[in-house]
């Protein structure tokens, strides 16, 4: 792998004429990205990765905080999530970021202090979760019958229906009986942390397809699992080891300025001073870069790109002298409090507890200074765990990711492009694109995998046997 700069004239067409392969080359080195480059690269492409950070991992990523590694906010994936899981078995990383042996998510009512749990069983669809919803305690046994009601006609919603796009959540939630607190117990208490959103402001589509392929799908879909190590680990380090042994050309810090085509038909790709030649062009980055750098006429309407909104995503990083949570995490009830995560092994600290926050949504919060965070959740977590009302604080900081995903307003839906441009040998990429899922770390791998797919289907070059699995 190399990070140094480029030849003046361009390795990709260096190798093209060397080598007879066909060529490619992939902007941005996040996980679709790099998706795209290791499926590429396995199907004997020659790739050429530009990634114009110093790292790879795009907004799921590490980085050091005195003598610890502190992740920019909590990712988890769900074992419905198989293109991700394919990421990590691709890259050496599935024993580093473990699945739950079966669902199992503490809720703590701060104003009632009351634990509850959902859990599933090993029973069948929609029988899994029944014991759990039935004995869930923040709500009343008529709201737990209404969220059943509610869960077979979520089930029996058809997601390639294009109405359920225009339509928002919570007013579909609101039709079917589903009471304030319901919405905020359960239906907002998910769909928060994955649509990034409260369900008045999300796309029926993507909820239905949300909690249909988590919870209503197969008893273990909705399985938790999360990094045991920093993300950095996985994302940038494995990756990187990953991409060095399928022959990808890694280039970091390498800001692409513009693609074009060429005279012969294949596309030129521009970074300071240098550019590149290349059969096909994978642009693996933000909806907004994406427009700057298309080609006139690669969509039909390219000007659809800059409507997609985007959301924050605000996270709180607590280190305490000593331990005050016992379990590995929890979300909560009646709080401010979203999903708290205990983070000590991963980052490295060896007295006292780390724990992360994320706020999902966080458009109200996403500017607010430190001092006034702190002074806001301190006395949260406080409220939430006893054990910390006596344990000193040892540091308080915030990461900030103020457009952290697409926002999945209804409508959004018919904003989002598919793989394939209008301009041959150039696909594009990213969580934001049309994969169906919002936009999670799965949703990015899946759109890495659908842009390789596209670009070998149009060469005609076989694929590689997890690449099917993924896709």
């Amino acid at each position: 792998m190399s990070t140094g700069s480029m030849r003046p004239d361009g390795p990709g067409a260096d190798t093209a004429e060397g080598t007879g392969r066909q060529t490619a080359v992939v902007v941005g080195g996040g996980l679709a990205g790099t998706t795209a480059a290791l499926a590429l690269a396995d199907a004997g492409l020659d790739v050429t990765l530009l990634e114009g950070r110093p790292r790879l991992g795009g907004l799921a990523f590490s980085f050091k905080r005195g003598d610890l590694t502190i992740d920019n906010g909590q990712h988890v994936y769900l074992r419905c999530c198989t293109a991700y899981r394919w990421f990590l078995d691709r890259i050496d990383g599935t024993a580093l970021s473990p699945l739950q042996e079966r669902l199992d998510v503490p809720v703590l009512d701060a104003d009632r202090n009351r634990l509850g749990r959902l859990r599933r069983t090993a029973l069948p669809v929609p029988l899994h979760l029944a014991a759990s919803l039935a004995t869930y305690p923040h709500l009343s046994l008529a709201e737990r019958a209404n969220v059943g009601r509610a869960a077979l006609a979520l089930k029996g919603l058809d997601l390639g229906d294009p109405a359920l796009d225009e339509r928002d959540f919570g007013s579909w939630l609101a039709e079917h009986g589903q009471s304030r607190r319901a919405v905020e117990a359960l239906w907002d208490l998910v769909g928060v942390a994955t649509l990034n959103a409260v369900a008045g402001e999300s796309s029926l589509g993507l909820a239905a397809m949300v909690f249909k392929t988590g919870l209503l799908s197969e008893p273990g879909a909705a399985d938790i699992g999360w990094a045991r190590v920093p993300l950095g680990e996985l994302h940038d380090t494995l990756a990187r080891k990953a991409l060095d042994s399928a022959g990808v050309r890694t280039e970091l810090r390498a800001r692409v300025t513009s693609i074009s085509r060429t005279e012969n038909g294949r596309w030129s790709v521009e970074v300071p001073g240098e550019r590149i030649a290349a059969d096909t062009v994978v642009l693996a980055v933000p909806q907004r870069e994406t427009y700057d750098l298309l080609p006139d006429g690669a969509l039909d309407d390219a000007e659809r790109l800059l409507a997609i909104g985007t959301a924050p995503i605000l996270n709180l990083h607590v280190v305490y002298d000593r331990k005050v949570l016992k379990r590995p995490f929890f979300t909560a009830l009646g709080s401010p409090v979203q999903w708290v995560f205990d983070r000590t092994e991963a980052s490295g600290l060896t007295e006292g507890q780390y724990l992360a926050v994320s706020q999902s949504a966080a458009q109200d919060e996403i500017d607010e200074p430190v001092a006034v965070l702190r002074e806001r959740y301190l006395p949260e977590f406080e409220r939430l765990l006893p054990a910390a009302r006596g344990a000193k604080v040892l540091d308080f900081f915030v990461t900030r990711e103020r457009t952290a995903t697409f926002a999945p307003t209804p409508g959004v839906g018919a904003l989002r492009p598919t793989a394939r441009t209008n301009a041959p040998g150039l696909y594009l990429a990213g969580a934001w694109t049309a994969t169906g899922w919002p936009a999670t770390m799965e949703s990015a791998v899946r759109s890495g995998v659908s842009a390789a797919d596209a670009a070998l289907a149009a060469l005609d070059r076989p694929r590689g046997h997890l690449f099917r699995e993924a896709a």
